[in-house]
């Protein structure tokens, strides 16, 4: 059995004390402390990979963010250490879909749910949702649909 994302990040975080990486260190530490803070907050122990790769989901849109805002804020040595966290966080993401196994997604869930129009897109983004997260721009995939729905 392969190990889980916070298996990995476990692992990531003794390799980087033992290597002295502090900078990735400091990225792995902060995923870990946002895994727990959900932990604690739900009060239960997340178990199911795709709740763990939702908090790496939202960490990579908040890097993606405040990239591009230090970029129009001409600040390049913080844009640089943004583009650095995401690289590391890239590195416990799965692999990306292509555009081609998206669209091939979206077509078996709106036959799935039968969606014909704009009101039945909650459902097909209900069932896309999980087997997409962190491995496609959600925001994409949803034009995407609209598009097919119109």
């Amino acid at each position: 059995m392969s190990e889980t994302l916070k298996e990995r990040l476990s692992a990531e975080m003794k390799r980087c004390m033992k290597a002295k990486e502090k900078e990735r260190l400091a990225v792995v530490r902060s995923l870990q402390a946002a895994i727990k803070q959900v932990e604690i907050d739900s009060q239960k122990t997340l178990e199911d990979e795709a709740e763990v790769l939702a908090i790496l989901d939202k960490a990579m849109k908040q890097r993606k963010d405040s990239h591009q805002q230090y970029i129009d804020a001409d600040r390049p040595d913080l844009a640089e250490q943004e583009a650095f966290e995401m690289s590391v966080i890239q590195d416990f993401m799965p692999q990306p879909l292509s555009e081609d196994e998206i669209n091939a997604l979206i077509d078996q869930a709106m036959a799935d749910t039968g969606a014909s129009s704009m009101q039945e897109m909650g459902k097909v983004m209900g069932l896309l949702k999980p087997q997409m997260q962190g491995r496609a721009d959600m925001g994409e995939v949803s034009k995407l649909i609209k598009a097919k729905l119109s």
